[in-house]
């Protein structure tokens, strides 16, 4: 047990504590994010889409030599990052990112994507879905569900190709799996959620409240409610934490001890086990949310993207 009283799985890339570099980006996130006002959601809005809308640091080193291309086709839109080395060609990573449904794109995650596209030496799809408050839920899922029928189109086999996603995106990767499921689609072989938003209620008391470097935890409630728009935050896709699910393809769940959504990702795994998912969590000490996106800046990140990479390989071998 954790000094937080979470369970976690043995694993090579989680080191005992975080290193100088993560505590000092950790420090540096804290002042500029979490004392943000938070009586303006409107405002929020235009500012996580400036500050996370942008690319992440150093994202351009991670791009350099790599083949994106740009992509609107139909109702699918986004951008594949392609490696010089593809080894894996009949093999695809789809990518979905973050940004509390209301801001991001493929381009502000490349540092995540460009670094899993190297490692696992396979073309990655990064999906641009529409966004809230302009495109309310479930707007999201729809557009994860066509690239991935999209993707089953071009060719790919369902056998090889994983989803993965951060915080938003993390929860948007479950429902679509659920959505696949209820369209009696193949599923693909694994998934991957990096601190996964599962439960849109805002009615959970979080643990974390204190610690998080990013969030309180009011504002969960808010975030939900512009991209739910009325609907019902206990429905499945909205929360996939209260559906049913059995029958989900392997899953490794990725978050930090001291994050916010350390909840939702432990009572994820909790659900997914209960519903015989082969499941791991995996627990990062002292680090901020999605902490991925400091690769070349923070060990930790390149840890986790490295974790993510053995994951699938070996799910799909």
């Amino acid at each position: 047990m954790t000094a937080s009283g979470v369970a976690e799985q043995t694993s090579k890339f989680i080191p005992a504590r975080p290193s100088l570099r993560a505590r000092m980006l950790t420090r540096v996130v804290r002042l500029v994010v979490k004392n943000w006002p938070r009586n303006d959601m409107a405002a929020v809005v235009r500012r996580s889409r400036w500050l996370f809308g942008s690319p992440a640091p150093l994202s351009f080193l991670h791009t350099r030599g790599l083949k994106i291309q740009q992509v609107r086709e139909g109702d699918v839109r986004g951008e594949w990052l392609a490696p010089a080395r593809l080894e894996q060609k009949e093999k695809v990573l789809l990518y979905l990112h973050g940004g509390g449904y209301v801001s991001c794109s493929p381009r502000s995650h490349r540092a995540i994507t460009a670094s899993l596209a190297r490692m696992l030496k396979r073309s990655v799809f990064a999906l641009d879905y529409r966004l809230a408050p302009e495109s309310p839920f479930p707007a999201a899922v729809d557009d994860a569900a066509a690239s991935y029928s999209w993707l089953l189109k071009s060719g790919i086999k369902p056998e090889n190709i994983a989803v993965a996603g951060d915080s938003a995106g993390g929860g948007l990767t479950v429902a679509l799996l659920l959505r696949l499921r209820r369209m009696g689609l193949q599923l693909p072989a694994c998934a991957v959620c990096l601190a996964p938003w599962v439960d849109l209620t805002g009615k959970y008391d979080y643990r974390n409240r204190k610690s998080c470097a990013m969030f309180t935890g009011d504002e969960v409630g808010a975030f939900a409610s512009l991209y739910l728009h009325s609907a019902p935050a206990e429905s499945e896709e909205a929360s996939p934490l209260f559906a049913d699910l059995r029958g989900l393809p392997p899953l490794l769940i990725q978050v930090s001890s001291t994050e916010l959504l350390l909840d939702d990702a432990v009572r994820l795994r909790e659900k997914a086990v209960q519903c015989g998912v082969d499941t791991r969590l995996s627990v990062y000490p002292g680090l901020p949310h999605v902490w991925q996106m400091f690769v070349g800046l923070m060990p930790e990140a390149e840890m986790a993207l490295r974790e993510i990479a053995e994951f699938v390989d070996r799910r799909e071998e």
